[in-house]
Order: C-alpha cells, then sequence, then structure tokens
C-alpha cells in the first residue's frame, strides 16, 4: 500500500521555526520529483515548493522563497520542509505529494499520492 504521512507540524509564533517530515512507503520515489502543498479552509490547495528526484534543483511558491527550505534523503525516502521565519499566512494544513507531470506554474492536479496533512499554526 502507497503511503505518504506528514508529520511536525504544530504551533508557533510569528518568526519561529518548524521542519515538517513526509515519509513515504509502499514504493520507492527516489525516481520522482516531490512537492509540499498547503491547505487553508475555503481555499484550494497551493503549491510550496517541490525538489527533484536528486535534489539538484528545487523551486518555491514566491512567498516563501528564502524562508523555505525543501529536501530529501533518498535513502530513507523521506522528504522534509524546513520553514523559518514563520508569518501568519503560513497557517494552514500541509502535504506532501508526489509529481506526475512536471511544469509551470505548478498544479495540484500533477501530483498524486498525496498525504493525510500536517497542520501547521501560526500565531501572531
Amino acid at each position: 500500500q502507497v503511503q505518504l504521512v506528514e508529520s511536525g507540524g504544530g504551533l508557533v509564533q510569528a518568526g519561529g521555526s518548524l521542519r515538517l517530515s513526509c515519509a513515504a512507503s509502499g514504493r520507492d520515489f527516489t525516481g520522482f520529483v516531490m512537492g509540499w502543498f498547503r491547505q487553508v479552509p475555503g481555499k484550494e490547495r497551493e503549491f510550496v515548493a517541490r525538489i527533484s528526484s536528486t535534489g539538484d534543483w528545487t523551486d518555491y511558491e514566491d512567498s516563501v522563497r528564502g524562508r523555505f527550505t525543501i529536501s530529501r534523503d533518498n535513502a530513507k525516502n523521506t522528504v522534509s520542509l524546513q520553514m523559518n521565519s514563520l508569518k501568519s499566512d503560513d497557517t494552514g494544513v500541509y502535504y506532501c505529494a508526489v509529481a506526475t507531470r512536471i511544469r509551470t506554474p505548478v498544479r495540484s492536479e500533477d501530483f498524486a499520492f498525496w498525504g493525510q496533512g500536517t497542520q501547521v499554526t501560526v500565531s501572531s
């Protein structure tokens, strides 16, 4: 059974940091681009970051560039998202997923195998 499990969310004050992790099981995703998205109630799922299969390139949504860093450990089949200088606008449920298509702008429909998400709440 293919499964992505996110962890590391929580409540943090503005300006603080969190590190999210996504563990994949049931299939080897080391050859795939992986991504992080976030969603708040009433809004569409929003692209946050993605990383190539080898980690040699990354891509970020403009509002998180310079504050967030995506990385991966293919030996462990995991993807991480280091989030620094958090803002209240970063609040949401964060999901990781596997890219089935690579294009720009990034679309959630180009990703599959979504995890259950992890809640990030930034208090101002």
